[in-house]
């Protein structure tokens, strides 16, 4: 009897595992790049089933999105599996799509420690921004008597 149980709650895993693993392949699809990299990094917790479906979605004809979210479940992946998921990224570099070659070269490029450049757009507006907080903060500082510090101290 405690066979037969245990047989049923095997299989009720086993369906409850397969039913996430379709409801996360259905999210890491999805058009929000935030719930679709959100599917992958859990994907990335899946050991083989989760490589699986991300390498799918890399190499696959599948939108910009879906593989960027791809690239970072595997780029997330931890353990034994991360030497795999550089081996699928590194395979995604050899790929036909533009799209999944730069995809690869990015995730592997961040995968070995590199850091990503700004936007060059960004960084003039907040480098007027950042000038302008300085001149402040330069006009207080001259305000101020370095006299009152000195004989209030002593």
């Amino acid at each position: 009897m405690k066979d037969e149980t245990a047989e049923r709650s095997d299989q009720e895993k086993n369906d409850a595992a397969v039913e996430l693993l379709e409801k996360l392949k259905k999210k890491l699809h999805s058009d929000n790049i935030t719930t679709a990299r959100m599917a992958a990094h859990k994907l990335s917790w899946m050991q083989e089933d989760g490589l699986a479906i991300l390498r799918e979605a890399l190499l696959g004809s599948h939108p910009r999105t879906v593989k960027k979210a791809a690239a970072y479940g595997l780029r997330s992946m931890k353990g034994r599996m991360k030497k795999l998921a550089s081996e699928v990224l590194e395979e995604g570099l050899k790929h036909r799509n533009p799209t999944t070659k730069a995809v690869c070269e990015k995730a592997l490029f961040l995968m070995k420690g590199g850091v990503p450049e700004k936007g060059g757009s960004r960084s003039k507006s907040n480098s007027s921004r950042r000038r302008i907080g300085e001149m402040r903060n330069k006009n207080r500082a001259r305000g101020r008597s370095t006299d009152r510090r000195t004989s209030f101290n002593r």
